[in-house]
């Protein structure tokens, strides 16, 4: 297998990964000018619904990170994708602008009366309204989507509730399953996977960064990519022995590698 140095491509998680909330973690700007100066490619994959591309590349220009645009793509974008691919055009949506412009995008309209789907991604304006508002809805037959499956998001202040925990009342109170977009759905992984096959790399020659065991590690092993955790988010060591699987290399921070 190629060291971790040799590969063309880098998907990265965000947070935990490149930074806390509003707080840009060790090493990152070292890994990404190495990245540069060696001419890899690579895409910051979030499963955070709350903001877009553009979004989020101002987020890391304020931290004082340069990041064009097309080098992020968000379980926001892929959860409208898969909407527009089912033929959706309208969805009950809590969540935040990242989450109900990407639907525009793609067609799909705001609805609270009789929607096809009902939609929840990460928000901070989760209210006891909204979820009453869900849960008649799906009730009513409406179909129920989580833009990922993270139960919590790391922060400078600590752990915060993130899409699995919000949508779990709905789940309960309607005894339905939510599907879930983000990774480690195979969905989400072969979207920020085309954007290499496009410049010719593939799954061998790419290495999946993240901090989670249940999403962003699991999500590489399923589509072959090379696994590699770091300890600067959610896991510890402890952690991994949590789970039957392992990530290949296990390091401190995306700064390692560019050391």
């Amino acid at each position: 297998m190629q060291s971790l140095r040799e590969k063309k491509g880098f998907i990265c998680d965000m947070d935990g990964v490149i930074y806390h909330g509003n707080v840009l973690l060790n090493g990152v700007k070292q890994f990404v000018d190495w990245m540069y100066r060696n001419n890899k490619r690579f895409l910051f994959l979030t499963n955070n619904s709350q903001k877009s591309p553009k979004e989020l590349q101002q987020k890391l220009a304020r931290m004082g990170l340069q990041v064009p645009e097309h080098n992020f793509y968000t379980a926001a974008l892929a959860t409208a994708s898969f909407l527009k691919s089912q033929g959706a055009s309208t969805a009950y949506v809590i969540g935040d602008a990242g989450l109900t412009n990407a639907l525009y995008e793609v067609g799909i309209t705001l609805n609270d009366v009789d929607p096809e789907y009902v939609v929840i991604g990460e928000t901070e304006n989760y209210n006891f309204e909204s979820i009453k508002k869900a849960t008649a809805l799906v009730n009513k037959g409406a179909r129920l989507i989580g833009t990922n499956a993270d139960i919590t998001n790391p922060t400078e202040h600590g752990e915060v509730p993130a899409c699995k925990a919000l949508i779990a009342p709905v789940e309960y109170a309607t005894n339905r399953k939510a599907y879930y977009v983000g990774k480690p759905n195979p969905l989400m992984m072969r979207a920020a996977m085309e954007r290499f096959h496009q410049k010719g790399i593939h799954s061998p020659d790419v290495a999946m960064i993240g901090d989670r065991m249940d999403t962003d590690i699991v999500g590489a092993i399923e589509s072959g990519l090379d696994a590699i955790l770091v300890l600067s988010g959610v896991s510890t060591r402890a952690t991994v022995e949590q789970f039957p699987y392992r990530p290949r290399l296990i390091l401190n921070g995306v700064g390692d590698i560019a050391e």
